[in-house]
């Protein structure tokens, strides 16, 4: 079981010699990783001790960004005090051509081609 922290107790871990952040409801320090962070110490410092969530979601890290991040993990922020994200929220499920309605296939096997051949007779007429 991982320990299980306080918003309170994170806010606490705020300046250059301790400095934790909460991302996604865990918590990490990243006090050996300021002067390593590729956009510079400030960056954590600015809201150090806060939940910066959104802004590490924002920023797009890599795969590799994601993972090195666990190395650095403290605990979990306390049920009470969990947030919801809005990157929680799954996305609609896109259905594929397998469950497509014959209605779909209908205006992907006639309209595209038709659009092609359109727009190739009007080239054609244009410049003929």
């Amino acid at each position: 079981m991982t320990r299980q922290l306080t918003r309170a107790e994170v806010l606490e871990h705020n300046h250059n010699k301790d400095c934790w952040i909460v991302i996604g409801n865990k918590v990490y320090d990243v006090t050996k990783f300021l002067e390593e962070h590729p956009g510079g110490c400030e960056v954590l410092l600015e809201k150090a001790g806060e939940d910066r969530t959104e802004a590490f979601e924002d920023v797009g890290h890599s795969s590799d960004a994601r993972e090195m991040k666990e190395e650095y993990l403290v605990g979990d922020i306390v049920d009470a005090e969990k947030q919801k994200y809005s990157y929680d929220e799954k996305p609609a499920q896109i259905p594929t051509s397998t469950g497509a309605s014959s209605e779909n296939t209908l205006v992907d096997n006639l309209v595209y081609p038709g659009l092609v051949v359109i727009i190739a007779l009007l080239l054609y007429y244009l410049f003929a």
